[in-house]
């Protein structure tokens, strides 16, 4: 996957064709064995990475002029630091393996226009000093780099947690194995923004098909041409998801309690239903199997001409699930057919701030975001904006 870019983006291919030690890691553009020399006028090597700005597997214009360096602070001759590019010096982890020590700001007036010139301008700076020193060092230095062999879940590299400088706190999602049961508006949704995540595999369980209906709730655009096939909704959205990512793995029934076994396949689920015996049976099931969950619920109704709502996020964790039946957060009747979300009112808008809230809390438990308030339970009342939380760990 790495060596894509390189051999897609003549800028890249040049740098890698003229001799420098090109690697991409994680989204970044790393160029090795640059030299320069340190405080005690030493000749060292080290690392330049940049942001990766990619458009498919081909470069575009760098996002930004700043790159990192990994080594000691680059100097003059004399020994004194180049301060004309210092941006930043701070030790950053970037990736697991990747540790960087300073920043560099260098900005021509129009930019760099690719990242062949980018690069090689940082380098001529840094390595000067050295040079004059000694002329037969270079980072020219032919040497091969092998791409890194890791397996990834997506079919392009993540560049857009690499540009925002979060890839260590994106890789704290490379878990196991993550169940989504039911794929309705909100569902769906969740689908949608884990699919953007590097979980190992995402697992899809519905028995439903995908209606004209469900277009207006879900995310995407289906053609007209796609909904007269009438999918199954598992069908279609592993074979949208999959043109981003692998390992979508459909399930084309409905988990029932002759079915329920198949949930031991997965680390964590979402409960996306609005069947409340059927969500009784696989949350029995997922608490004697040790296995979090989230279960989100939305309750919609028409008063004076207008909807109002309640969005309902539910976490069950090894730690805590008590809550769960003994204070009835979820419940488990499937309603009389006569109130109005009996009715399935749903709205794409609120489909979607459910998964959102529910996902949010999920990167929660994986310390993707800090959670300071550990709530368990939390609920959105749409018509006076309150979301609140309770169940505290």
């Amino acid at each position: 996957m790495s060596q894509q870019p390189i051999n897609h983006s003549p800028d890249l291919k040049r740098l890698q064709d003229e001799g420098f030690e090109v690697e991409i890691r994680a989204g970044y553009l790393l160029i090795n064995g640059v030299p320069y020399l340190n405080s005690n006028k030493e000749i060292k090597a080290g690392t330049l990475v940049s942001e990766l700005t990619l458009t498919g597997n081909k470069t575009t214009k760098p996002n930004t002029h700043v790159v990192f360096f990994k080594g000691d602070y680059p100097c003059h001759r004399n020994g004194s630091s180049i301060e004309q590019i210092r941006h930043n010096s701070n030790q950053q982890p970037l990736t697991d393996d990747l540790v960087i020590n300073h920043s560099f700001s260098n900005k021509p007036s129009n930019g760099y226009s690719d990242y062949y010139e980018k690069m090689t301008r940082y380098i001529d700076i840094i390595s000067a000093p050295a040079q004059s020193v000694d002329s037969s060092v270079t980072a020219k230095t032919f040497k091969v780099i092998e791409s890194e062999d890791e397996e990834s879940v997506f079919n392009y590299i993540d560049t857009s947690s690499s540009r925002a400088g979060i890839t260590i706190i994106a890789d704290k999602l490379k878990i196991g194995k993550v169940g989504i049961v039911g794929l309705g508006g909100t569902g769906s949704y969740v689908l949608d923004l884990v699919a953007k995540t590097p979980v190992q595999e995402i697992h899809l369980f519905d028995g439903d098909k995908f209606f004209q209906h469900n277009a207006f709730r879900s995310p995407g655009a289906p053609s007209l041409n796609e909904l007269k096939k009438a999918q199954s909704k598992v069908a279609y959205f592993s074979e949208l998801y999959s043109k981003m990512r692998k390992k979508i793995i459909p399930h084309e029934f409905y988990i029932n309690s002759s079915k329920i076994d198949v949930l031991r396949v997965v680390d964590f689920a979402f409960i996306c239903l609005d069947k409340g015996n059927v969500k009784e049976i696989i949350i029995d099931k997922l608490e004697k199997l040790g296995i979090s969950f989230i279960d989100v619920g939305m309750g919609v109704e028409i008063v004076d001409e207008a909807l109002i709502g309640i969005l309902r996020v539910t976490t069950s964790t090894e730690n805590k699930r008590e809550h769960v039946k003994g204070k009835n957060r979820i419940s488990f009747s499937d309603g009389d057919g006569n109130d109005d979300y009996s009715r399935n009112i749903q709205i794409a808008d609120l489909n979607a701030l459910n998964a959102a809230l529910a996902v949010i809390k999920w990167k929660k438990l994986f310390g993707f975001y800090q959670d300071c308030e550990k709530e368990h339970h939390s609920t959105y009342t749409l018509n006076v904006n309150m979301l609140t939380g309770d169940d505290q760990l």
